[in-house]
């Protein structure tokens, strides 16, 4: 009886997890597993406590942009466009485009790397020319609720990384210092990877893709198609999840790197190709096959994240047809756009521009339109108008604000030391 009982549950909140679980999850796509590796290469366990951290932050903006997407039924852009000047979602615009291209060109092209230590016979550039196409078809030929359930299930290759370090010896005691009483070194180095951490966990995109997806998700929903206390409660159950969800894997990630590469006085990584090859002879062939596949996984998830987010912002900007759920005729110049943003993703690899410079550019532009993007979030959040009695309480405005703050002066003090 209590199997049956635990079982229910279990199902109930599968079923509830959705547009959180998958905006989490594809935050930690293989420019991010990148940027993790990295902080834990260069500064061991020192950066554990930022998880603790990003968590509520990153819960906070996420379920502000769902609320919005669900009350308004309307993506964040077509919120932008209703209710601020022209001038805002055109800056906005111009920022995300690059960024996220760039963005979908680095993950692409750690995909086709780790693809190439898995088969090395054939070239990295070949393998990532095939994960192109197959994304391309993906989403353009399956129907939203296929896209959703791969994208669902895609998620699970997140939790190889949670094994990782149970195959090799880690001081847990050390572990749980490091993540409880932060250190910070006052240089341009270790701000850098603070703030490259930062805007690869509260990432402009995924405040779009969110809102998005709970507008297609709410289409779907043929019982609940008005807004009610279940409906914001559900959502709220799946974004904390999918968050946490997010940062969990975070934290692995750095503690993997923290543990095996640092310890063994490997502390540069530029690559998520070089994260694995250095795992496989310290920490043996099972973490560095759990690590690279991973790695494919992610990519998988987190692609079809990014160009869909740059799709729904330009074809709502344009007032394009556009939704997942729309077959390619139906929505022409929205599938052309997520066409064009792979293409030109993967372009940038034959074009001189490294993965590692286009994660730094992403983060950079990531950066300065986070905190613009944060503060018109919270004023939609509070304007009554819009969100009629689902506007903020005190902990979502709490939260937001703490966000806002890290994120300017996070970015502020990286530019003080860019300059000094």
């Amino acid at each position: 009886m209590k199997k049956n009982i635990l079982s229910a549950k279990i199902k109930r909140f599968w079923k509830v997890l959705g547009p959180g679980l998958i905006t989490g999850a594809s935050d930690d796509d293989p420019s991010g597993i990148a940027t993790y590796s990295q902080a834990g290469a260069a500064y061991g366990l020192s950066t554990l406590w930022t998880a603790l951290i990003t968590f509520p932050l990153m819960a906070a903006v996420q379920e502000m942009c769902a609320r919005i997407g669900l009350v308004t039924k309307q993506g964040l852009t077509g919120t932008l466009k209703k209710n601020y000047p022209r001038w805002v979602l055109y800056l906005m615009l111009l920022f995300s485009f690059p960024a996220i291209v760039m963005n979908i060109g680095a993950d692409i092209a750690g995909m086709g790397a780790v693809g190439h230590l898995l088969v090395p016979s054939i070239e990295a550039s070949w393998f990532s020319v095939v994960f192109t196409i197959l994304l391309l078809l993906m989403i353009i030929y399956l129907p939203y609720q296929k896209i959703a359930a791969v994208l669902k299930y895609l998620c699970m290759a997140l939790l190889v990384y949670l094994v990782v370090p149970f195959l090799y010896h880690t001081d847990w005691l050390a572990v749980l210092k490091a993540t409880f009483i932060p250190t910070i070194h006052f240089n341009m180095a270790f701000i850098s990877i603070l703030v490259a951490i930062l805007g690869t966990t509260i990432s402009p995109y995924l405040f779009f893709w969110q809102a998005s997806m709970e507008v297609e998700e709410m289409s779907h929903r043929k019982t609940q198609l008005v807004v009610n206390k279940r409906v914001i409660h559900n959502m709220r159950e799946d974004v904390d999840f999918g968050m946490l969800f997010s940062n969990l894997v975070m934290f692995f990630i750095i503690l993997t790197a923290g543990t095996v590469l640092f310890n063994d006085g490997i502390h540069q990584i530029n690559t998520v190709d070089e994260a694995a090859s250095a795992l496989k002879p310290l920490a043996g062939k099972e973490a560095y096959l759990l690590f690279t596949v991973g790695v494919i996984g992610t990519g998988l998830l987190a692609i079809p994240v990014l160009s869909g987010s740059l799709s729904y912002i330009i074809s709502e900007t344009f007032g394009w047809t556009q939704g997942l759920d729309k077959k390619f005729h139906e929505a022409r110049p929205f599938y052309l756009v997520i066409a064009a943003s792979l293409i030109l993703g993967l372009s940038l690899n034959y074009i001189g521009i490294t993965p590692v410079q286009g994660l730094i550019y992403s983060a950079i532009l990531y950066g300065l339109t986070a905190p613009v993007l944060i503060a018109i979030i919270l004023h939609i959040s509070n304007n009554k108008k819009v969100m009629g009695k689902y506007t903020n309480s005190k902990w979502p405005n709490i939260l937001g604000g703490a966000a806002l703050v890290l994120m300017t002066a996070a970015a502020g003090v990286m530019i003080y030391f860019m300059f000094k």
